[in-house]
């Protein structure tokens, strides 16, 4: 029996959450996330789940309307190590943190073993193709039903529908979206009506995993320095998001904390 299919032994859990500046971060982990994933695209409940970390935090922060586009998601993951620690300093003390690339794979791993069809949209064609090639070579069986490289530009209505077309008609069930944040969950909401699939939008993942950009070290992402790792690798495309978010979301959170009302009660017991 496949462990990650709805007939599995392993029951899904109360999902709680807390808000972070407002915005939704859940209790979760790699099994519960890739079993509910696995459970709605196997039963066709489409949706579309978020990987979060500090950018995204801020980008709902300005945002209203973002925000509520994560909000509204089906899971919401905390990807970052700070919101980790702080769903630790809400309550939730086993809160481990559910990193996108090792999601997609243990996705990619579960989707193999059900023959569950997946497809990739986003990224550059060169990463496209590592990408697909890659995990083909480490994930025997896996069933890559559509991956395509978007332009960059907004595609035309008509560009819009044709794509919408070949997506469902490739049988896809989950379509990881590497378009960056916010990009990635503004299309996910835009398309969540139209596309027969569940979607995640991962990120970098796409990168990480097909080997065309370095992941910082392990121990660097323990302690929450990965951030440090990625601005100097890539800073003239990241110095805004760090330089100039992250010392606010540190402001904001003092501030939350002194405050106590944008958290309390928001879980579910």
């Amino acid at each position: 029996m496949n462990a990650f299919l709805p007939n599995s032994h392993l029951q899904f859990k109360p999902h709680n959450y807390r808000h972070i500046l407002g915005m939704r971060v859940d209790r979760t982990s790699y099994e519960d996330t890739t079993t509910r994933i696995i459970a709605r695209a196997v039963s066709g409940d489409y949706c579309y789940v978020c990987v979060a970390n500090v950018h995204m935090i801020m980008e709902a922060y300005d945002s209203e309307d973002f925000k509520n586009i994560i909000n509204n998601s089906v899971i919401v993951t905390p990807d970052g190590m700070p919101l980790v620690l702080m769903l630790r300093f809400f309550g939730i003390k086993s809160q481990q943190r559910v990193y996108g690339p090792t999601l997609m794979k243990h996705i990619c791993e579960a989707s193999a073993q059900g023959g569950i069809p997946i497809g990739f949209y986003g990224g550059t064609p060169e990463t496209i193709k590592a990408l697909v090639n890659n995990l083909a070579d480490q994930i025997p069986n896996l069933n890559t039903s559509y991956a395509y490289s978007p332009p960059f530009r907004p595609l035309t209505l008509e560009e819009d529908e044709a794509l919408v077309k070949k997506i469902n008609s490739s049988g896809t069930q989950i379509l990881f979206v590497g378009l960056g944040c916010p990009k990635q969950e503004q299309w996910m909401f835009a398309h969540r009506d139209r596309i027969q699939a569940v979607m995640i939008g991962v990120g970098a993942g796409f990168d990480f995993l097909a080997g065309t950009k370095k992941q910082a070290p392990i121990w660097m992402m323990r302690i929450g320095f990965e951030w440090i790792f990625r601005l100097f690798t890539e800073p003239k495309r990241l110095w805004r998001r760090y330089l100039y978010n992250n010392p606010r979301f540190l402001g904001l959170i003092v501030m939350q904390l002194l405050n106590l009302r944008d958290f309390k009660g928001d879980f579910e017991k």
